[in-house]
């Protein structure tokens, strides 16, 4: 009869509690704000199991309380606080060759000048444009659409998700990860070849609000459900700094 070590079982329970802490900054990036008690549920952990892992994430620094002044009617009691992902709890999502993506669109750009980048963004979210148009195909309205595409960039590790404006016209579109999030603070043409893609894909005009590369704590796109009257097809998105 084997005998599991003490060793083992706090080996095993470390990573465990690191593979938990791991789901749990996932979500924080996918649906923050978000608070306590919408983690525990979401993942079937006991509120003692969620106050202890975002105490770690917040001590190192990965999520941090999100500053929501103003958001609705003030309530009696302590308001519940709901927390985003940091700067560094993305960096802890992202694949560490960003530095040797840098460099190469520094080469590229050096040589070849902005086109060859933009060429460049254009040819890589072509081939994330053609994967995600599978999952679409079978969508019909635009708010369908859009949730396919939300739930297909989530496969693909961009921890998306769908969510009704205020207003009801329109549907924001978030993205709690981006794989090249640092490298499009410097080459924001990645964003924006992004963005179009996303406007050829669903067929109307899109308006990009916010990105993590420009400091956001997602990046957001902003997608009319009713297109104007005076629409003449699919316009592409302008794109400003911040996109």
């Amino acid at each position: 009869m084997s005998v599991t070590s003490p060793a083992a079982v706090r080996h095993d329970s470390a990573d465990s509690d690191a593979g938990t802490r791991q789901r749990v900054l996932q979500l924080i990036a996918s649906s923050g704000p978000v608070a306590a008690p919408e983690i525990a549920a979401s993942l079937d952990l006991t509120p003692a199991a969620i106050r202890r892992h975002l105490g770690v994430l917040e001590h190192t620094d990965q999520i941090a309380v999100h500053d929501s002044v103003g958001a609705g009617p003030a309530r009696r009691g302590r308001p519940a606080r709901r927390y985003v992902a940091t700067n560094q709890g993305q960096a802890a999502l992202t694949h560490t060759y960003s530095e040797l993506a840098a460099d190469a669109l520094r080469f590229l750009a050096a040589t070849g000048g902005p086109d060859a980048v933009a060429g460049f963004a254009e040819h890589r979210v072509r081939e994330l444009e053609e994967r995600l148009a599978v999952p679409l195909a079978a969508a019909g309205s635009t708010t369908e659409r859009v949730q396919a595409l939300a739930d297909a960039l989530s496969s693909d590790g961009y921890a998306a998700s769908a969510r009704p404006a205020p207003g009801g016209h329109a549907i924001q579109l978030c993205q709690g990860h981006c794989p090249v999030q640092d490298v499009a603070h410097e080459f924001p043409q990645l964003c924006e070849a992004e963005a179009k893609a996303f406007s050829r894909l669903l067929g109307v005009h899109v308006q990009r609000l916010a990105t993590l590369a420009s400091g956001g704590h997602v990046c957001t796109t902003n997608i009319p459900v009713i297109p104007p009257s005076n629409s003449a097809g699919p316009v592409l998105a302008p794109e400003g700094t911040n996109a």
